[in-house]
Order: structure tokens, then C-alpha cells, then sequence
């Protein structure tokens, strides 16, 4: 080979490289000018707090965590001024080793009016001597009850002290299952304000109490309800109250099943109905029989081979009552009040409290092995 030729080939291999260079950096220039603006615009664009997930039709959709957790803490924010944790003194009794010593209970409440007036549930204080109220900044005030109600689990304490705040009673019928809620008290009566949140998951719920009636019309819910937070509320994203949070059920009783997530609470409609007959009597009216009564099941209809298998068995009439007055005698069975049969689904109670103090109702008795009826005027009754 010459060395012109040489020469040639060693000219046009420098070209070449040198072109190869220029293309690679030209096509890196143009790499980086095209994607700069697409991941700035990108990177303004994406939300800072979404999550994404996924239909059942594989369509995505975003949903902003940020709004809903302002939602809530706003709720809470306006409620949580207003929730207190109630301590109260049971006193001690005597025994046959000599006098016990008194016993502190606690649980949770929330103020429903400026002039001082709390609700909670009657179990909370039932039998105290003593109430103190714990505001959320931590002052501690003496309180007092004004009334309570044993039936739907209410009670309503007045403290004579300022009030920090005052909640708002919402609508509770228009709860729907899937709503979310807001779970405010002192469980353990420690940890004072404790937030948990949850569904509404159920709505007109019947709890046996098994003290011979049923607490109906409950809100269920799967928020965390610990001993502690009985009387505190339950709240929508709206701040208001919905309910008053009253029990919770952890196992069916059967095999030793334990379940989570069965919180129960008392409507806002009830506990504002309840609370203000309370208020401006000292007590809740009732509509009053005047019987003692024994109930009828299935079991019982069995081993004393009674002619019916469900009913309320008359033991005694009280002197003057309205019973005695309509002829009900003892050993009449009472099978239905009015239009409300009793059965595994009503008890006698919850068939009397349908109606209320003033009505006239027809009971369908059981006498003798026949059938008849008797008419009453139902009387008032002071629970308190």
C-alpha cells in the first residue's frame, strides 16, 4: 500500500469518529431539551397527597388523602373543646367481713348547652355520690346529675362552671351504613380525647340487656370503643354529634367466639329527646302499668306448661295503678300491647314503651286459658 493510501484512510476513519461524536451528543442534546419540560409539567402536576386504586373496571382513580384528613381533624377540632372525661364515687358497702371501700368509675360525656348541661350514659354514674368533670385542658369541675334514664342509657349532669365549648346535635336519621364517623373519649379514663375513626356500620340495632328489655336503635359502628369512652360522642365529618357512644360487644357468648369492631351508641335524636324532657323536668317520662311481671319463653312456657309460648306473667298489681284500675288480676298473661305482640323480638317492656304516658291501648290477655281483652290508660312514670 502507498503511502498516499495510507493517508486516505487514516482521513476519512477521523471523519468518521469525529461525525459519530457529534451525532451522539446532538441526539443527547435533544433527549434532554425534549424531556426537561415534560417532567417539570409532571412534577407540578402530581398532587402532593394522593393515593390511587383501582375499580373493578381496572379504571384508576385519585383520591386526595389531604382533603379527607383535613375533613376529619376540622371535625374533630370542632368537637373535641366540648368532650370531657366524667370520674365518679360509688360508695362503699357493708359487708358481712366489714365496710368496702368506695369505688371510682370513669367515663366520657359531651357539653350540649352553654348553661352547663352534659350528656353521658346513665350506666356511667348510675350509683355514684359523687361526679367531677375533667374538661379537655385538664380542669377538673364538681357536677352534679339532673336526671337520668335507665331504658335508653342517658343521663344529663349540669356543672355551675363556665363551659369551654358546646357541641352541636346532628340529624341521625340520616345516617347510612359506610358513612365515616369520628369516635371522641377517655378510654381507661386515662388517655383523655382519644380519636379513633370508623364506618357507620349498621343502623337500628336491638341489644338484649338482659335485664328483661332491649335498648333498640342503635347505631353500630367498627370505630375503637374502649371502657372509658361510654358517653362520649360519636361525630359525622360535619362536626356534629350523631350518637353517644354506650357499649361494645366483644364475643357472641358461643364457643368463646371473640369479634372486633362491634361498637354500639345511642342515636342523636333519642339522646336529644331524652335530654330535653330531662331538662326541663328532672326526668324522662314513661308510660307506667303498675304490674310486676314475670317473662314467658318458649323454655319457661314449657316447664310450667303455660298455654302460651311468649308473654309478660302478672305476679302482683300495684294499689291504684293503672292496671288495677283497667281489671287486670294476677296471674292474667299480658301476650300483646296494642298493635306490638309480645315475642323473641319484643319484650314487654320495649311493647310498652312503644306508646306514651296518656294512651289507651287494648292488651290481649290470657285468663284462665282464654282469650280476652282489657282496656287501659296507661299512667306516667318518673325515671330518674
Amino acid at each position: 500500500m502507498s503511502w498516499k493510501r495510507v493517508i486516505y484512510v487514516s482521513f476519512v476513519l477521523v471523519v468518521a469518529a469525529i461525525s459519530g461524536l457529534a451525532g451522539v451528543f446532538a441526539g443527547a442534546l435533544a433527549v434532554y431539551r425534549v424531556m426537561r419540560p415534560v417532567t417539570t409539567l409532571a412534577a407540578i402536576q402530581q398532587p402532593a397527597a394522593t393515593q390511587a386504586t383501582t375499580t373493578s373496571t381496572g379504571k384508576a382513580v385519585q383520591i386526595d388523602t389531604t382533603n379527607f384528613e383535613t375533613t376529619i381533624t376540622d371535625a374533630v377540632a370542632k368537637v373535641g373543646p366540648a368532650v370531657v372525661t366524667i370520674s365518679g364515687t360509688i360508695p362503699g358497702q357493708m359487708t358481712f367481713f366489714g365496710p368496702t371501700g368506695d369505688q371510682q368509675v370513669s367515663g366520657s360525656g359531651v357539653i350540649i348547652s352553654k348553661d352547663g348541661y352534659i350528656l353521658t350514659n346513665n350506666h356511667v354514674v348510675e350509683g355514684t355520690s359523687k361526679v367531677e368533670v375533667i374538661l379537655a385542658d385538664g380542669k377538673q369541675i364538681p357536677a352534679r346529675i339532673v336526671g337520668t334514664d335507665q331504658y335508653a342509657d342517658l343521663a344529663v349532669l349540669k356543672v355551675d362552671s363556665p363551659v369551654p365549648d358546646v357541641a352541636t346535635l346532628g340529624n341521625s336519621d340520616a345516617l347510612k351504613p359506610g358513612e365515616t364517623v369520628i369516635a371522641i373519649g377517655s378510654p381507661l379514663g386515662d388517655f383523655k380525647n382519644t380519636v379513633t375513626v370508623g364506618v357507620v356500620s349498621a343502623t337500628g340495632r336491638s341489644i338484649d340487656t338482659g335485664q328483661g328489655y332491649s335498648i333498640e336503635d342503635l347505631i353500630q359502628t367498627d370505630a375503637a370503643i374502649n371502657s372509658g369512652n361510654s358517653g362520649g360522642p360519636l361525630v359525622n365529618l360535619a362536626g356534629e354529634v350523631i350518637a353517644i357512644n354506650t357499649l361494645v360487644v366483644r364475643g357472641s357468648g358461643l364457643g368463646g367466639t371473640i369479634a372486633e369492631g362491634l361498637g354500639f351508641a345511642i342515636p342523636a335524636n333519642t339522646a336529644s329527646a331524652v335530654a330535653d324532657q330531662i331538662i326541663q323536668k328532672g326526668f324522662f317520662a314513661r308510660p307506667y302499668l303498675g304490674v310486676r311481671w314475670q317473662s314467658i319463653s318458649p323454655d319457661i312456657a314449657t316447664t310450667y306448661n303455660l298455654p302460651v309460648q311468649w308473654g309478660a306473667y302478672v305476679s302482683d298489681i300495684t294499689a291504684g295503678s293503672p292496671a288495677e284500675k283497667a281489671g287486670l288480676q294476677k296471674g292474667d298473661i299480658i301476650t300483646k300491647i296494642g298493635d306490638v305482640p309480645i315475642d323473641g323480638t319484643h319484650a314487654f317492656i320495649n311493647a310498652l314503651f312503644t306508646y306514651k304516658p296518656g294512651d289507651t291501648v287494648n292488651l290481649d290477655v290470657v285468663r284462665n286459658g282464654k282469650q280476652i281483652q282489657v282496656q287501659v290508660t296507661l299512667g306516667e312514670s318518673q325515671s330518674s
